[in-house]
């Protein structure tokens, strides 16, 4: 029961985070799952998507009644990333859990780069409306999703950058998006890590049940917080994760 509690809490954390953020809490569960419990890569993974997909659901619901998430964009990021998504478990499920840890802390770092570097550039003032929509959003989505299907989580993560930067959209606008597209690619990737045992339920469900509870928190901060800082925060958070994993290595 103590334990029980402990991951209900935990839980509860990272669905603030993920409310936050826009990514279900994954990117920072994998890290502590390893660290703080000992799971080999492949089963943190798994055991966090059974918290991120209920925490994805909320999410992407909470931010489509406070920014209309529009079905023409969100369409072709979703059944792209969804196909993509089914590709990348496959191929993740056979690989050796040290390379991919190693892996899944190179994809941090390079995100966090990325991020980084973005805070100190000028872009073009963001909107609502899309500079380019298919088939670009489309390739995105195939992108995002063979990265989620890879390591779990992430494809909301790579997505929520891209579609700021080269596609014009504001944070909150690119971080709905990006929970439309991260749905059908979790769901798939959680399946197919169920169906070959790297999942580990009994930490996993108490953590979605946390998530639950605290994700529309993190949303409602998201939508109060400044667009800079709201960047910065963002970068701060992947670069944490990113030394939490590699403490693992």
């Amino acid at each position: 029961m103590i334990e029980f509690m402990l991951y209900l809490v935990f839980g509860a954390a990272l669905g603030t985070l993920g409310g936050l953020f826009g990514i279900g809490g994954g990117l920072v569960a994998i890290p502590l799952l390893g660290v703080w419990f000992g799971l080999y890569q492949q089963i943190a993974q798994g055991t966090a998507l059974v918290m991120v997909v209920p925490n994805v659901m909320l999410a992407l619901w909470r931010y489509h009644q406070r920014n209309r998430i529009e079905l023409r964009h969100a369409l072709p990021l979703a059944s792209m990333g969804f196909c993509f998504a089914w590709i990348g478990s496959i191929w993740a499920v056979g690989i050796d859990a040290q390379t991919m840890r190693l892996s899944f802390v190179a994809f941090l770092i390079a995100l966090s780069a990325y991020n980084l570097m973005r805070m100190f550039t000028t872009n073009a003032p963001a909107s609502s409306q899309m500079r380019y929509s298919w088939p670009w959003l489309g390739v995105l989505g195939a992108a995002s999703g063979a990265m989620g299907g890879l390591f779990g989580v992430g494809g909301a993560v790579v997505a929520t950058p891209v579609l700021t930067s080269l596609f014009g959209t504001t944070q909150v606008v690119a971080q709905g998006l990006a929970l439309a597209l991260a749905l059908p690619s979790t769901g798939v990737t959680l399946a197919t890590y169920a169906v070959h045992h790297q999942v580990h339920w009994a930490i996993g469900v108490p953590l979605a049940i946390g998530g639950l509870m605290s994700i529309s928190w993190g949303v409602r901060i998201a939508h109060a917080l400044p667009e800079r800082l709201l960047r910065g925060l963002f970068c701060g958070f992947l670069v944490v994760c990113a030394v939490m994993l590699a403490f693992k290595v």
